[in-house]
Parts: structure tokens; C-alpha cells; sequence
């Protein structure tokens, strides 16, 4: 052994061996909004999620991403996907504490926040949370079919995770997918042109492409084609009945900027078998609560991402000297952690906020509906765009350590972007805001409703609302071209409403001064002089070492 050239000094203790539920805000969020009784859950998730094995499991699953088999030896076409063992470990785990479809077969108060607090602290991998957060999504989408969703729910609500092609009544579990999107159209559904041919036994044959499937070795797809009467949205599984393999075949996988430990196919229909779910013509409407489901996700996804990337900085930010000083100490740097921490607790709070909702509003509450029809439209939107900002500031407070592929940190980078695509890019977001203003005025109302509920507690809160007022009150002859200033000022003051009432006075003040007073510059770590920045920074490192 050569001798030592130079001793190790300076070095940041990797960030394991933690509770990434060690989150203030997510835990008075749960309570708050009726799921106490999950804490311990939600504790026992974190636990796991901060420690070795797992961070282990999400390296490897991205190292060694999923490759498509399309035969056999014998030149047989069979259509699989095969995954790292670290991949099914992670699903098996998510699966297993519910994050799937487990709440839609548990009757307590709570259960859709239980789930969502779980999607939060399970942060490790996003790639498998794809098929996690689709089969949470078809459950109320199947319902539609009563006759095909009794057979189907039992199994996509158990905990148990099956991987591999079978029946699906044969399974303990089942995981399911959506296929809608084709490459002349993508956002457009309703340009699809894949056909389903009706026969005579009630099932239909379908013939087409679509250009993202993602998670492709799903036990059930709803998918969209083009039937007699329209666009109808159809269940479509990978192995029929009596054992054989539908005919969905797949193309090839993506190869994708991020999101490297899901597949996602391009695949074809070529006579496949599938029943319908809805009527026929009603497509859009079938699918359209699995699609405000997975945009729930989006959010919820994004805020999670802004939670590891901000504590993953602060954390370095607390051990690392520079100048001599630790970084921490530095007011600058101060400045950027505390920046990023008001952003990730914006994301948080409104994330949580719309999955009460979401629970209330399974549960018949009309009020609840109404509000997340435009709040998870304008939070999709805004949270998700917040999202890549976040990630980019938190590995740069890293500098060239977070630059590099060790510090996990280019990995969160890579994935926040494909949220803001997902279900919807900006522009489809902020558009779709804009109708359920249109013609769902009950949702303008509940929306107000709740930001004014804060109404004389901070004057730039006041001012804001007032402004977004202004804006809804202009010509609607070029709504259309200011939605993205329209939608953005709408999120900004939930967000700051929410804070106002529920978080520490330090970090609502932060909020509202630099977001909604506009006393902030154009990246972040530019919160203005004068706020108490030391208790913001703390609220991403409680109970860490």
C-alpha cells in the first residue's frame, strides 16, 4: 500500500439512518387533515425510507433500468420486461404499506391522506411510485363497469405485490396501467385512432398504437379507443381468462431523460381482447377521475422530490466548512436553504390539503369536489413547475459533490421534470383550469372560499387575492393567453392562504413577503432583509443528526 498523500477532512456523513417522516409539516398535516391514526404507519415508512437498504434498492433499480424480451429462444413472441431484484423489492414495499389502491377498501376518515403522507415519506425511488400511483388512480375509473370492478377491486386493493404474468383472477394482487396516449395526438386524446371492434359475447377487439405505456408488465390497462359510439375507455388485461397472452404487444421501451427504473413502451393492439368500462362515447369522463388521481400524485410526487432535495442540502449545508465557517452559518447560504425550505413546505401543505380533500370527497362532501376540481388543476400546475427550480438549487448548494451521480442528487434533478409532463403538461394544466372556472362556477366559489378563510392576516395575502380578483374580472377575450399568469397567481395565494393558517409565523411571513409581496428576486435564495430565516432552516432537519 502506497502511503497517505493527504488526510480526509471536511467531509459530509452520508444521510441515512434517518425518518423521512421527520417532517413538521407533513405531520401536522396529517393530523389536521383526519389521519392521526396513521402516524405510527406513516413513522414506520420513513424509517425504512431513510435507511440503507433502501436508498440501496433505489441505486440499483436506476443503475440497472428494466430491457424489453420480445421473444423467446424458439422465436415465440412473449412481450416481457425484466427488472433489477431491487425494483420489486421497492414495489413489493409500497404495495405492502398501502401506497397503491388500499384506501378505496378502508373506511376510516383519513385513509386517502394516510396514503398520500406514505407516497410523501417513501421518497427513495420515484420510477416504481408509476404503477403504485395508476392503480390507486383505476379503482374509481373500473367502477364504472360494476360487474368488472367486482372481480378486479378485491385484488387491486390487497397489500400483497405478485409480480409476474398470469390470470389475474389467479393473482393475490394485481397492479394496473393506462394506455391513452398516441403519437399524432398525445394531450389530444380524442385524435386516437385506435379501433375497437364490438363482438358478440359483449367483449371488443382492439387494433392500434399508443406511444407511452408506461409500467407495460401491468396486470389491467384502461384504454382508449375509438368504438362505434366514440372514444370509450376499455379494460384491457395481458392475459385473458384462459391463460393465453392478450395481443399487446410491445414495441420497444423509451429511453428517457429520467424515470429510469419504470419502463415505459410504445406498444401495439393487434386484436387485443377488452371489455368495456362506460359507455360507449364516454371515454373522457370515464377516465377522467383516474386522471385527477394521478395528477393528485403528480403533486404530491413533485413535493416529495422538493422535500429530499432541500433536506439533502440543508444537510450538507450543516456539516460542510467553508471560508470558516459551516455553510449553515452563512448568511447567503442561509438565504438559499431557508428559500427552499418555504418552497417545499408550500408544496407539502397544498399537497396534503388536496388529498383531505380528495378523501372528504369520496365520502359525498359536494363543498370538498368543488374545491379540488380548481385547486388540484391550479396546484398541478404551479407545484410541479416549482418542482426542476427546487432540485436545481438544492444540487448546486452542493456544488460539483452534488453534480455527480453518488450524491443521488442527479437523480431527483432528472425526475421533477417529467411531473410537470405527466397528466398534463403546463399549458394543458393551466387550460384545464380555465374550463372548471368556466363551467364549474361552484368551484370559483369553494376555491375562494378557502383563501379567504385567511382573509386580515397578512396584508401582501390580501393584496394578492385581491389581484387574482382583478385578473378573473378582465376581458375573457384573452383569458386564454394570460392562464399561466392567471393560474400561477390562483396557486400562489392556496398556498400562501394555507401557510397563514397553518404553518409557523416565520415561514408564512417568508412566503408571503417574497411570493405574493414580490419583495423577491428571480431565483431563490433571494428572500428579503429582515425576515427570521434560523427557525425556517431548522424545519428541515428535525430529529436528523
Amino acid at each position: 500500500m502506497g502511503r497517505a498523500t493527504h488526510d480526509v477532512t471536511n467531509q459530509v456523513p452520508p444521510l441515512v439512518g434517518h425518518d423521512t417522516s421527520d417532517d413538521p409539516a407533513l405531520l401536522a398535516a396529517l393530523e389536521r387533515e383526519g389521519a392521526r391514526w396513521a402516524v405510527d404507519d406513516v413513522r414506520a415508512l420513513g424509517r425504512l425510507a431513510g435507511g440503507e437498504q433502501a436508498q440501496e434498492w433505489a441505486r440499483l433499480a436506476e443503475r440497472h433500468p428494466p430491457t424489453l424480451v420480445t421473444h423467446d429462444r424458439s422465436g415465440h413472441r412473449v412481450d416481457e420486461v425484466e427488472y433489477d431484484p431491487a425494483y420489486h423489492h421497492l414495489m413489493a414495499t409500497a404495495v405492502g404499506h398501502g401506497l397503491h389502491a388500499a384506501p378505496w377498501a378502508d373506511d376510516r376518515p383519513g385513509a386517502h391522506v394516510a396514503r398520500a403522507a406514505k407516497f410523501l415519506v417513501w421518497n427513495v425511488d420515484a420510477g416504481h411510485g408509476c404503477p403504485v400511483s395508476m392503480t390507486y388512480a383505476v379503482v374509481p375509473a373500473l367502477r364504472a363497469a360494476p360487474e368488472l370492478a367486482a372481480v378486479h377491486e378485491p385484488l387491486l386493493t390487497s397489500t400483497v405485490y405478485d409480480p409476474g404474468l398470469r390470470t389475474p383472477s389467479s393473482k393475490a394482487g394485481l397492479v394496473a396501467g393506462m394506455s391513452m396516449t398516441e403519437k399524432q395526438g398525445g394531450s389530444d386524446v380524442r385524435a386516437n385512432t385506435t379501433r375497437a371492434e364490438p363482438q358478440v359475447d359483449g367483449s371488443y377487439r382492439l387494433t392500434g398504437h399508443k406511444w407511452f405505456t408506461s409500467a407495460p408488465m401491468s396486470d389491467l390497462f384502461l384504454a382508449l379507443a375509438q368504438a362505434p359510439g366514440g372514444l370509450t375507455c376499455f379494460l384491457v388485461p395481458r392475459v385473458l381468462p384462459d391463460g393465453t397472452r392478450n395481443a399487446m404487444h410491445l414495441m420497444r421501451l423509451k429511453d428517457k431523460l429520467g424515470n429510469r427504473s419504470n419502463a415505459s413502451s410504445e406498444i401495439e393492439y393487434d386484436d387485443a381482447v377488452a371489455w368495456r368500462v362506460g359507455d360507449e362515447g364516454r371515454g373522457v369522463r370515464t377516465i377522467v377521475e383516474m386522471v385527477n388521481l394521478t395528477r393528485l400524485d403528480c403533486t404530491l410526487g413533485t413535493a416529495s422530490g422538493m422535500r429530499t432535495a432541500t433536506v439533502a442540502a440543508v444537510h450538507h449545508a450543516r456539516h460542510r466548512s467553508a471560508f470558516g465557517r459551516r455553510l449553515v452559518e452563512q448568511p447567503l447560504m442561509r438565504n438559499v436553504l431557508a428559500d427552499l425550505v418555504v418552497e417545499s413546505e408550500a408544496a407539502t401543505t397544498v399537497a396534503l390539503r388536496l388529498a383531505g380533500a380528495t378523501d372528504r370527497a369520496a365520502r359525498g362532501d359536494e363543498g370538498e369536489a368543488a374545491f379540488r376540481r380548481l385547486a388540484l388543476a391550479v396546484s398541478k400546475y404551479w407545484v410541479c413547475k416549482r418542482g426542476p427550480a427546487v432540485a436545481g438549487e438544492a444540487l448546486e448548494c452542493l456544488g460539483g459533490n452534488g453534480y455527480v451521480e453518488e450524491s443521488g442528487m442527479p437523480r431527483i434533478y432528472r425526475e421533477l421534470p417529467l411531473l410537470s409532463i405527466w397528466e398534463g403538461s403546463g399549458n394543458v394544466a393551466a387550460l384545464d383550469a380555465l374550463r372548471a372556472m368556466g363551467r364549474e362556477p361552484a368551484s370559483v366559489e369553494a376555491f375562494f372560499t378557502e383563501v379567504e378563510s385567511a382573509a386580515g392576516a397578512d396584508r401582501h395575502l390580501d393584496d394578492a387575492v385581491a389581484l387574482v380578483r382583478k385578473e378573473l374580472a378582465a376581458d375573457p377575450a384573452d383569458l386564454e393567453v394570460r392562464a399561466r399568469r392567471v393560474v400561477e397567481q390562483l396557486a400562489l395565494v392556496l398556498q400562501g392562504s394555507l401557510l397563514v393558517r397553518h404553518a409557523p409565523a416565520a415561514v408564512a411571513d417568508a412566503f408571503c413577503a417574497s411570493r405574493l409581496g414580490r419583495d423577491w428576486g428571480g431565483a431563490l435564495g433571494t428572500l428579503p432583509t429582515g425576515l427570521d430565516l434560523g427557525p425556517v432552516v431548522e424545519r428541515a432537519f428535525a430529529g436528523r443528526p
